[in-house]
């Protein structure tokens, strides 16, 4: 997608490249038709905005729903229909709501394609860390049920924290929510895949340079600009 971005000067790049909505409209993008897809918390709330309703994805919220749509508009909010982070949401034709026990049965019984999560740290490896940090309360969710029982796992995320620390790490130091999971990530410097101890720069946003993303990564970086994956 072509999105504007003017890259900075700032050493953690908190300011540069995709905005969350383009992060989470580049993720958008890529999920294949006739998927069943979660979205977890975060900037993964906001691929329901992005998705062409026409498309045939089928999007899932582990409070049980199964067919949800984007946000609606102020004045037709409705409070008793959000997503599992309490975001107003719809329902798209022939969509359902159900008990969250049978939303968890969906989730471990391996019929989710993908898992859209937001992370905290991500490791070359693939393991991912979202539920606790030190000063957090922890609060684990659906996560680990989700990173075990969908077919395939993408984080969406800042590429560094709140500090400047990056979060493409080459270990994580949090505690996991599962180990050797992630598939791709999805940052506001760009598209990455963890892999062969580093990371795999498949796209950069726009405005971004080669030497921002690997002063902000915490692992090995290589190039593999427009792999398809």
């Amino acid at each position: 997608m072509s999105v504007p971005a003017v890259e900075v000067s700032r050493p953690d790049a908190a300011d540069a490249g995709w905005s969350r909505d383009e992060i989470a409209a580049r993720a958008a993008a890529d999920i294949p038709d006739g998927s069943y897809v979660n979205l977890g918390m975060g900037i993964p709330q906001l691929v329901a905005d992005h998705l062409d309703p026409a498309r045939e994805v089928f999007l899932h919220s582990e409070n049980g729903i199964l067919g949800m749509g984007g946000a609606p508009p102020e004045d037709e909010i409705d409070p008793d229909l959000t997503d599992a982070g309490k975001r107003p949401v719809t329902i798209v034709a022939g969509g359902a709501v159900f008990d969250s026990s049978d939303s968890f049965g969906m989730i471990r019984g391996g019929h989710l394609d993908l898992a859209v999560l937001g992370a905290m740290e991500v490791s070359a490896g693939g393991d991912i860390a979202n539920w606790t940090a030190p000063g957090r309360t922890p609060g684990v969710g659906g996560a680990m049920d989700l990173v075990l029982g969908a077919k395939r796992v993408w984080v969406l995320m800042t590429h560094c924290d709140r500090k400047g620390g990056p979060k493409l790490v080459p270990a994580c130091t949090l505690p996991l929510t599962g180990p050797r999971v992630v598939r791709r990530v999805v940052t506001n410097l760009g598209v990455f895949v963890p892999e062969d101890g580093g990371f795999t720069a498949l796209e950069l946003a726009p405005g971004i340079s080669r030497e921002t993303v690997v002063r902000n990564t915490g692992a090995p970086v290589r190039f593999a600009l427009g792999r398809q994956e």
